[in-house]
């Protein structure tokens, strides 16, 4: 426990709609305000955004969309806001240029804090982020 003298720290990655730990982006609507909604410690059984459901296949699955569970239990901002530090990461590629995690890095990295985009506050706190410097190259679309 921090009170007792313990150290909060959260490891975490970037997910592809900016959530953090599964605490997707829409839970920002079921709050009246940003107060309530970083009060937030847990949820059980959290329903995923599609996309992040599309993510976990591609990158957990092997590309086996079925097998994804469509829910999975959550820290919420009150627990991931508190950190006395922070130590995350964006390692989303595939090779051969593609990439699946570069709008989601600029997005943490570049929006204000908003409960809408749930990484874009992960900047505000101490500690380190980690990227691929492919992530942070121009996204150019390779039309052919």
């Amino acid at each position: 426990m921090q009170k007792a003298g313990g150290r909060l720290v959260t490891v975490f990655g970037i997910g592809r709609v900016c959530h953090i730990a599964f605490w997707e982006p829409q839970f920002a609507g079921e709050f009246a305000d940003e107060g309530e909604w970083k009060r937030q410690t847990h949820r059980l059984g959290a329903k995923l955004h599609p996309l992040t459901i599309e993510q976990n296949a591609l990158t957990s699955f092997k590309s086996r969309t079925t097998l994804v569970p469509a829910f999975a239990n959550t820290i919420g901002p009150a627990l991931f806001l508190a950190a006395d530090r922070i130590i995350g990461g964006a390692d989303g590629t595939f090779g051969r240029g593609m990439q699946w995690q570069g709008l989601s890095l600029r997005m943490t990295l570049l929006h204000e804090p908003t409960p809408w985009i749930p990484s874009t506050y992960m900047p505000t706190l101490p500690g380190r982020l980690f990227f691929l410097n492919e992530l942070s190259e121009p996204l150019i679309a390779e039309c052919h």
